[in-house]
């Protein structure tokens, strides 16, 4: 395994291309959207696994120097929640071929129960951080609040920690075209700029001394107060969010507008928390919870999920689906346009089907 590692990290360029390559060829396999896709979807989410695997890999490498006594490496949460994330469309399918429509969506709950669990584990262990794309990139920049008062950094925040990345993963599943519907605002590519910088951050945390002590909720509520109860709360219901909308189909179907309003509200509410918090450091002397860059543009990209609920039944058959179609036949007689027109409904359609309740997470 070592001598993989260390292959991965020479040549990291080289595999970049060749995930990319592999991604987009999945896209010409056969039986894409029909009855029996388990084995295209297992193709798929088995590169998915090797591609954040790869990445966890490069982010990972050692630095030359080291201030501090040298800790064990931690269990790679985000690693295994891009896992999970790879591996429930196959579980939806799988369920769906061997079950039926109705019982798949048992397997889909414990899925998103174990995401839920391993996202509230990392959200603790981090010491509260907002979850990057739902805990698949590390949050990795400082608190200048949390960290001046612990080490005493006289307010300022330490390098990098006010300039940090979107912390987007511009190699995963790149390629990809119904992925990038699918998890919309999610991977888009970044410069290399941004990369440079997230490999910075990530070698200037493992050379910084591990802090005395990291946040808990008490010391959270305590020091920052309404507004870090608020943070809280919005992050938390970010993260149970899809358990909730899938728990409600289980019971009440796909075609109820129940799920669909109630995971709606449950993102307005959990965003509205989140706003309040990023307004408040323009307020006077209450107490305010500081957002770093990343976690400003987390919330942005939040906010452009809510897209994903025109996508998402019943709206999207009672709607989207018939502004497509009616476009669709306006185009069709128009040569080559029509062709393409036509080709992307039916991506959208399948892709439908399958993605978009999950994204978002």
């Amino acid at each position: 395994m070592e001598a993989y590692k260390k292959w991965v990290r020479r040549n990291k360029d080289y595999v970049h291309s060749l995930e990319s390559l592999a991604n987009g060829l999945t896209w010409l396999l056969p039986e894409r959207f029909s009855a029996s896709e388990i084995g295209p979807e297992a193709v798929t989410a088995i590169l998915g696994i090797i591609t954040a695997m790869n990445e966890h890999i490069i982010d990972a490498t050692p630095t030359q120097m080291h201030v501090g006594p040298v800790e064990p490496n931690p269990f790679p949460y985000s690693l295994c929640i891009s896992a999970i994330k790879d591996l429930e469309t196959v579980v939806e399918v799988a369920a769906q071929h061997y079950f039926g429509d109705d019982k798949k969506w048992n397997f889909i709950a414990v899925t998103e129960a174990i995401k839920v669990l391993v996202r509230l584990i990392l959200f603790r262990n981090s010491g509260y951080k907002m979850l990057l794309h739902g805990g698949d990139t590390p949050n990795i920049e400082k608190h200048s609040d949390f960290s001046s008062s612990q080490h005493n950094d006289g307010g300022f925040p330490r390098p990098g920690s006010g300039h940090g990345p979107n912390g987007l993963n511009p190699w995963n599943l790149e390629g990809r075209a119904l992925s990038a519907l699918s998890r919309f605002g999610e991977n888009a590519r970044m410069s290399s700029d941004t990369v440079w910088l997230r490999r910075v951050q990530h070698q200037q945390a493992i050379m910084e001394p591990p802090s005395s002590k990291r946040p808990t909720i008490s010391m959270i509520l305590s020091e920052k107060g309404v507004q870090g109860a608020l943070f809280l709360m919005g992050e938390v219901l970010f993260i149970i969010r899809p358990l909730m909308y899938v728990l409600f189909i289980r019971k009440y179907g796909i075609r109820s507008w129940i799920p669909w309003s109630l995971s709606l509200a449950v993102d307005a509410v959990g965003i509205g928390f989140l706003t309040q918090v990023a307004k408040s450091r323009d307020g006077g002397k209450e107490q305010h919870y500081h957002l770093t860059a990343s976690e400003q543009d987390e919330l942005k990209r939040r906010k452009l999920l809510w897209a994903l609920y025109l996508m998402r039944d019943p709206f999207f058959t009672k709607y989207t689906r018939q502004r497509l179609e009616s476009t669709e036949k306006l185009l069709e007689p128009v040569p080559v346009i029509g062709f393409l027109t036509a080709k992307i409904v039916e991506l959208v359609v399948g892709a439908q089907t399958r993605y978009t309740y999950m994204s978002g997470s």
